[in-house]
């Protein structure tokens, strides 16, 4: 599952070693960003939920203010929707979410480990027909409002820091974003604010196969299309789906040691949907500072 692009040769060639250096030097800026503004975001989040989308937006900012000071440009970024490619991953980003729920939510309703319940809405229909209205209006509108908050995580994680870590050479890359991106959500998770089971250790551990798996996904998605724009609509897809659909109709004492992104199932599904994704062979498109496109990097 884990890609590793570490395939630098024995002798580098000065250009090589100059993108190695300016790939390490951009990633220690961002995180010298990133990390105090996180803080920031941690403190007023938890004092105030309202500042999660500033929290959301640390990544992308911390990238912006890093290419702005070492004068990086943003064509890199991949900010061009990518034409044919992008436009046919969008059933998959549509279906991905859902698919993943149906297996490990409904698995967890049928099994009784957690309780199917319909909330209460001012539409009066049969259970199936509220869930499936729902369900199809958060893919569309859920969604496109999921957009301002998963442009600004998206700009940073698959925007900027993965093709960094790829071009600095660090080891195991898709790996070591997916350990950084868990790692930046755990301490709500330890406040009690983000997805916190019965098993807070437990919880920690399930959440990180979650966020790595899913990781691999969007990264595998930013790479091959050579924009940014598939991964910043899967991940808005996401949270409007798990988290407005599933997670809404699910209740229970144990509902978030089944469920949920700390959820025993849904870890078991991504990491699952993971493995099988990268069965498949990935050309890698992304562009360099300079804009040029590199193609067929196989891997």
């Amino acid at each position: 599952m884990i890609s590793n692009f570490d395939s630098t040769p024995a002798r580098v060639s000065g250009v090589e070693k100059e993108r190695i250096r300016l790939a390490r030097k951009g990633l220690l800026v961002f995180f010298a960003m990133l990390i105090p503004l996180s803080m920031l975001g941690y403190v007023l989040t938890m004092k105030y939920p309202i500042f999660v989308l500033f929290l959301m937006w640390t990544p992308g900012l911390s990238s912006i203010f890093t290419r702005l000071l070492l004068r990086e440009g943003i064509a890199d970024i991949s900010l061009r929707v990518g034409g044919r490619r992008t436009l046919k991953t969008l059933p998959f980003i549509l279906l991905f979410p859902v698919a993943i729920g149906l297996v490990a939510y409904g698995i967890a309703w049928i099994t009784g480990l957690v309780q199917y319940v319909t909330p209460d809405t001012y539409i009066k229909a049969p259970p199936v027909v509220i869930f499936l209205g729902l369900l199809l209006a958060q893919m569309v509108v859920g969604t496109s409002v999921g957009l301002i908050s998963s442009v600004g995580e998206e700009l940073g994680w698959r925007g900027y820091m993965l093709t960094r870590l790829i071009d600095a050479r660090v080891p195991y890359p898709m790996l070591t974003s997916g350990i950084i991106w868990g790692l930046w959500h755990l301490p709500l998770m330890i406040a009690g604010n983000y997805y916190s089971g019965p098993y807070p250790a437990l919880s920690v551990f399930l959440f990180m196969i979650s966020v790595t798996s899913f990781c691999y996904i969007l990264g595998r998605l930013r790479l091959t299309t050579g924009s940014v724009w598939p991964a910043v609509f899967l991940h808005a897809s996401w949270n409007a789906v798990i988290q407005n659909v599933f997670d809404l109709f699910s209740q229970g004492e144990n509902v978030l040691l089944w469920t949920g992104e700390s959820g025993i199932l849904v870890a078991l599904a991504l990491l699952t949907a993971a493995w099988f994704i990268s069965r498949r062979p990935m050309s890698v498109r992304r562009f360099q500072r300079s804009g040029h496109e590199i193609k067929g990097l196989d891997s």
